[in-house]
């Protein structure tokens, strides 16, 4: 019998390693899997490099990783966002490498990991500073930038609701890079809502097959929709 679920977040991240890169779903607090973070902070993992929409906030989740040490690169789209004193701290420091990519770029050098597609040549970037060293060619008068794809070691997401197989759903705009990163890794952990049963989804409506998601694990929060 096929069941994904696991009984806590502990479990759920068993086996990462120091040095994993390691891909966190969200876009601001939307779809961010936090009980997922801070269980990674707890579970000890180090040297890490971590792909997500921007460098964290405050000193919780991200950027709490970050102060601890335990970040070597970080790859995002918008690393100075409001509160984001850890990451410049670290940055002017010297502590912390920085890739910065395009953020529609970055969804798909992630997409074409999970599809098995090695590279791509896109417009986005051509003629500036994120363009040195990449391979350009003109298609149709226009130059183009060639960006490898993305793949992960383990994607940390949050879903909204979920089933033992590991089918996922998200809630609106809690969607953003989930299921781009879930296709991208080897070892996929969704942190949900709501379990629901076998049947309970309605096919159409998974926007992430189990295929692509290893463990599953419920988290509670005290305000929730129902």
């Amino acid at each position: 019998m096929i069941n994904k679920i696991v009984q806590s977040i502990a479990d759920s991240l068993a086996g990462v390693r120091d040095g994993s890169t390691v891909m966190m779903g969200g876009f601001g607090a939307a779809g961010q899997p936090d009980e997922l973070i801070e269980g990674l902070i707890e579970q000890g993992a180090r040297d890490l490099t971590v792909v997500a929409n921007n460098a964290g906030a405050g000193k919780v989740g991200l950027a709490k990783l970050m102060e601890m040490g335990r970040v070597r690169k970080i790859i995002c789209s918008f690393p100075r966002s409001a509160g984001s004193t850890v990451f410049e701290e670290l940055y002017r420091a010297g502590k912390l490498e920085l890739e910065i990519v395009p953020q529609g770029t970055l969804a798909e050098r992630m997409r074409a990991a999970g599809a098995g597609i090695p590279a791509f040549f896109t417009p986005t970037a051509a003629g500036t500073k994120l363009a040195q060293g990449k391979e350009t060619r003109d298609f149709n008068g226009r130059a183009h930038v060639m960006e490898l794809a993305l793949p992960g070691d383990v994607a940390l997401i949050e879903a909204w609701e979920a089933d033992r197989w590991g089918n996922l759903t998200y809630r609106q705009s809690g969607r953003n890079f989930n299921p781009v990163m879930a296709m991208a890794c080897a070892l996929t952990v969704a942190q949900t809502h709501f379990v629901r049963e076998l049947g309970e989804l309605a096919p159409e409506n998974i926007q992430t097959p189990g295929i692509f998601v290893n463990r599953v694990v419920q988290v509670t929060r005290d305000a929730i929709w129902n």
